[in-house]
C-alpha cells in the first residue's frame, strides 16, 4: 500500500497520503511498538537474512553464545528495552571443518565460533555395534546421536556430517574443528540489509558504525520511508547531527555499566534504538536511566551539553550514580511556522507518527475498496478517526481534542479520494520548571 506526503491531489496508487504540520501545537499518535533492527558483524549465525529475535530465544543455538556473553553485547543492549530485534548478520566468514575417523564435519555457519566446536565418537554402552557421536562446544554437549554408521548421522543446529572414506567410524575422544574465520562486512551488506528490512514492521533501525557513508545511506533510507512510503520510522546513529531530520537520532556519548564495561557512543546506539522503539506514545526518555549504567563514558560540562542539545544530539548525563538521557530529541533543528520546535522532541514525534501510521492502517484495513465514497462512507471514516483520537487523549498523548472541529473528512478531487484534515495538540513531558522564591 502506497503512502507518503502530498502537495496536490495527483496520486496514482491507492493509499493514504498524510501531511503533518504544526500550528502553535502539532499533531498526534498510538499503536503497538517495540521493534528495533540492527545489522552486525558476528562470529556465528545465519548470514544475509533478517532474524526475528526476542529475549526468550535460544541464543546459543541461533548466534553461538549466551545473551550474557560479550560477543552479543549490542544484542543484549538493544533487548534491554525492545521486545523484538530484527537482526541481520553482515559477515559470512569461512566455516570450520575437520576430517578424520571416518567423518567429515563442517560447521553450520562461517565464523570463528566454529573453532570452538568438536566431535567425539564413542562406543554405545548398550550395544557394541553402535556409536555415540557427540557434538561439543567446549565441554558442553550440544547434540548426541546413536548410529551404526556415518551415513545415519543427521545434521544438527551446529554441524553438518558426511561420511569420509569406506572404513567406517573410528573412536575418538574429540576432533576439534578448525579454520573458521569471521570474514569482513562490507557496505554492500548494509544495503542488502536495508532492502530486506523495508518489508518488515519496525520503529527504529540502529547503525553501529562511524562510517559517514553508511550514516548517509541510513539517513536516505529513513527519509525515503518517511516521506515517500509513509512508513514513520527513525534511525539511530552516532555523531550525525548533520542529518538535521526528525527521523534521525544522533547519539553523542556512551555509558559505563555497573561491571565497568565501557559502552561507547557507537555501541550505545543499540540501547537508544531499543529504548526509542519501545517507548510508548505517552512516554518520554528524557531523564530515563540507561539500564545498569552508573556513569556516562564522556561527561559533558554545562556549555558542552547546551551546545550538543542545540545541535540536535542525544546525550547521557551523570546523575546520582546513573547515566540518564539528558533530553529525548532528534536531529531536527530547522524550525519553521509549519514545522515547529516540537518536531525535535521524540515523544511528540511518536504522537505525530502514530497519527500518520495508525490512521493509514485504519483506512487500509477497513475502508479502502470496501466503503462507498459518499456522505455515509465518509461519516463512518470520520467516526473511526474520532474514536482513535479519543483513545489517544485518554492515554494522555494529546490534549484539548474537539471531535467537531479537529477531524474533518471531505471528498477529494477524484471520485475515489477523500481528504482528512486533523488538528491535534500533542502532550509533551515536563522538562523545565521555573520557580520564583520570595524571601519575606
Amino acid at each position: 500500500m502506497a503512502g507518503g506526503t502530498w502537495t496536490t491531489q495527483n496520486k496514482v496508487r491507492p493509499g493514504v497520503y498524510v501531511n503533518v504540520a504544526s500550528d502553535g501545537s502539532t499533531a498526534g499518535k498510538m499503536g503497538e511498538r517495540g521493534i528495533t533492527a540492527l545489522a552486525l558483524s558476528l562470529p556465528w549465525g545465519q548470514t544475509g537474512a533478517v532474524l526475528k529475535l526476542t529475549p526468550q530465544d535460544d541464543y546459543m543455538k541461533l548466534l553461538g553464545y549466551d545473551l550474557t556473553d560479550t560477543e552479543l553485547l549490542p544484542v543484549r543492549e538493544a533487548l534491554k528495552r525492545a521486545g523484538t530485534l530484527l537482526l541481520y548478520r553482515l559477515n559470512e566468514g569461512v566455516q570450520a571443518t575437520v576430517t578424520n575417523n571416518g567423518l567429515q564435519v563442517t560447521a553450520k555457519y562461517g565464523g570463528e565460533r566454529g573453532n570452538d566446536l568438536s566431535v567425539a565418537v564413542e562406543k554405545n554402552i548398550d550395544n557394541a555395534a553402535l556409536f555415540d557421536v557427540r557434538t561439543l562446544l567446549g565441554s558442553t554437549e550440544l547434540d548426541k546421536q546413536t548410529v551404526g554408521s556415518a551415513t545415519e548421522l543427521a545434521s544438527n543446529d551446529y554441524v553438518e556430517f558426511q561420511e569420509d572414506g569406506s572404513t567406517g567410524l573410528a573412536l575418538t575422544a574429540g576432533m576439534p574443528l578448525t579454520g573458521g574465520t569471521n570474514g569482513t562486512a562490507t557496505n554492500a551488506g548494509h544495503s542488502d540489509f536495508l532492502a530486506q528490512l523495508e518489508v518488515h514492521d519496525f520503529q527504529t533501525v540502529g547503525l553501529m558504525s562511524q562510517d559517514n557513508l553508511l550514516k548517509a545511506l541510513y539517513t536516505s533510507f529513513v527519509k525515503r520511508l518517511r516521506d515517500t512510503e509513509g512508513k514513520k520510522v527513525q534511525a539511530v546513529l552516532s555523531d550525525y547531527s548533520a542529518a538535521g531530520h526528525e527521523g534521525i537520532i544522533s547519539v553523542a556519548n556512551g555509558v559505563v555499566l555497573s561491571d565497568g564495561a565501557i559502552i561507547d557512543k557507537a555501541t550505545a546506539v543499540a540501547w537508544v534504538a531499543g529504548a526509542t522503539a519501545a517507548a510508548a506514545v505517552n512516554e518520554s526518555l528524557t531523564y530515563q536511566a540507561y539500564d545498569d549504567a552508573v556513569d556516562a563514558d564522556v561527561r559533558f560540562n554545562h556549555s558542552e551539553t547546551v551546545t550538543a542539545l542545540t545541535e540536535g544530539q542525544l546525550l547521557f548525563t551523570y546523575n546520582g550514580g546513573r547515566a540518564v538521557v539528558e533530553q529525548d530529541i532528534n536531529t531536527f533543528t530547522a524550525f519553521s511556522p509549519n514545522k515547529g520546535r516540537a518536531f525535535a522532541k521524540n515523544r511528540v514525534l511518536r504522537v505525530l507518527d502514530g497519527i500518520a501510521g495508525d490512521l493509514k492502517q485504519i483506512f487500509e484495513n477497513y475502508f479502502i475498496g470496501k466503503v462507498a465514497n459518499n456522505e455515509d462512507g465518509r461519516a463512518l471514516f470520520w467516526s473511526q478517526c474520532v474514536s482513535y483520537m479519543n483513545d489517544l487523549q485518554n492515554l494522555g498523548a494529546i490534549d484539548n481534542f474537539n471531535s467537531q472541529t479537529d477531524i474533518v473528512v471531505t471528498a477529494g478531487t477524484d471520485s475515489d479520494s477523500v481528504v482528512l484534515d486533523v488538528a491535534v495538540q500533542p502532550v509533551d513531558s515536563v522538562e523545565k520548571i521555573y520557580m520564583k522564591v520570595k524571601v519575606v
